[in-house]
Parts: structure tokens; sequence; C-alpha cells
């Protein structure tokens, strides 16, 4: 009787030896699949003096004003441009552009057209805002102070933008960059000054006008230039 027995038990045993060799790995220890770790891009290089022209179809000025208790925003579509940048000695870029004031949408046909009117832009006879930089400095390692002139319905103001600049991007067949400059302006400072009939100054059309320029620019081959875009009829 003893023989059965200890046979069923090894037959037992090595049973289980089996099971034990062919079970899968315990949970902790399984290695599954690790989706590849992405390595991000490096930036494509540029040349340390570089220059740049602002892709109309891409960039906008945008402005905000009050209007009573409440604010209005307003754009100039399709800015033209360029920027000449030196990065190791910023003091030497070179900005220049030039807004059609007949692009200048707010949503509200009526309006839009009084702003392009004589009492505001007059359009007609300043059909153009210009702005030509004087100097620029770095404020942080992808921010810039810009000073230059901002000519508005023929009437010339030194004006201080602060530029927040991305690193270069590849981007349809070309190397790019985004850029975002603020400023503010009181209109009554170029000339813009009308007010609604009966009211104070400033009740009905606040004062001062935020201004925010988003632009993508593109790098452009060649030797570097430095020109102001052509008036625009």
């Amino acid at each position: 009787m003893r023989k059965p027995v200890f046979a069923v038990c090894l037959l037992l045993s090595a049973g289980a030896l089996r099971a034990q060799l062919t079970a899968p790995a315990p949970a902790q220890f399984a290695q599954p699949d690790q989706p590849a770790v992405s390595v991000p891009a490096r930036p494509p290089a540029v040349p340390p003096i570089s220059n740049w022209a602002l892709d109309p179809e891409n960039s906008s000025a945008g402005f905000v004003v009050k209007h009573v208790f409440s604010k209005v925003r307003g754009l100039f579509a399709q800015p033209r441009g360029t920027v000449v940048l030196d990065e190791a000695a910023p003091a030497n870029t070179k900005i220049s552009a030039t807004i059609n004031v007949n692009l200048l949408t707010t949503g509200v046909e009526e309006r839009d057209a009084h702003l392009k009117s004589a009492d505001f832009f007059d359009a007609a006879k300043f059909p153009t805002l210009t702005f030509v930089s004087t100097g620029v400095s770095r404020s942080g390692p992808e921010s810039y102070s810009v000073t230059g002139n901002l000519t508005m319905h023929g009437v010339t103001r030194p004006v201080t933008l602060a530029v927040a600049v991305s690193a270069p991007f590849n981007h349809a067949g070309g190397i790019r960059r985004g850029i975002e400059a603020t400023t503010s302006v009181n209109r009554k400072d170029f000339g813009l000054r009308w007010e609604f009939p009966g009211e104070g100054a400033g009740v009905v059309v606040g004062d001062i006008v935020q201004i925010t320029i988003n632009a993508e620019l593109v790098l452009q081959p060649g030797p570097v230039i430095s020109r102001i875009y052509p008036k625009i009829d």
C-alpha cells in the first residue's frame, strides 16, 4: 500500500512544480511594454543677427478701451513689419511695423465706420499707423523692453512696449518665433479727442487705450535688412 501512495504524492509534487514553472510572473515583476519617451526637439539654430518678417495672416494688433461702464475690444488685422534681432547686443535690434487703419474691426459695422471717420482715426487722411523702434533692452531670458515712435492720426509720440518672445520653432517650411507686445496710450495725445455730446470727458469713451500685438515672425534668408514698409494707400 505504501508504494501506490508514494507514487501518487510524487505525481502531485511534479504537477505543482510544473505549474509554478509555467505560471505567469507576478504582477509586480511583469514588464509591460512602455511607450518610448519623447525627447523635446531642440529649437532650430538661427544666426546671431537675424532678419524676421511678420506673417500678416497670423498677426494682429488688438486694443481695449472703456465704453461707459464696459469695455470695447477691437483689432487691426494683418499688420506688416520687420525685426532685425541681435541676440548678443539687443540695443542693435531694429523693429518697424505698419498697420492699415481700414482693416480695423470691432464687430459692429456702424461703430467701425465711426472710428474710421474724422471723429477718430480719419482713415481717409491718415490710412496707416506706424511704429519704429528707438531702443531695445533685454528684461528677461525671453522678454524685452522696446521704446519707439508711434505715429497715429498724423501725430508721433514715444511709447514703450513690453515684448515676450518665444524660442524659434519649425513650422510651414520655415523657422518662426511668436511675440506678444503690450503697451497703453492716451488717445488724446494723438488728437483723437471726440466725446459723446452732452457727456463729460472720458465718460462714454475712455482716454486710455490698452494695446496688445500678437504676431508670428518668419526668419528671412539672405543678408540682414532693416526697413519700414511703405505707406498703405
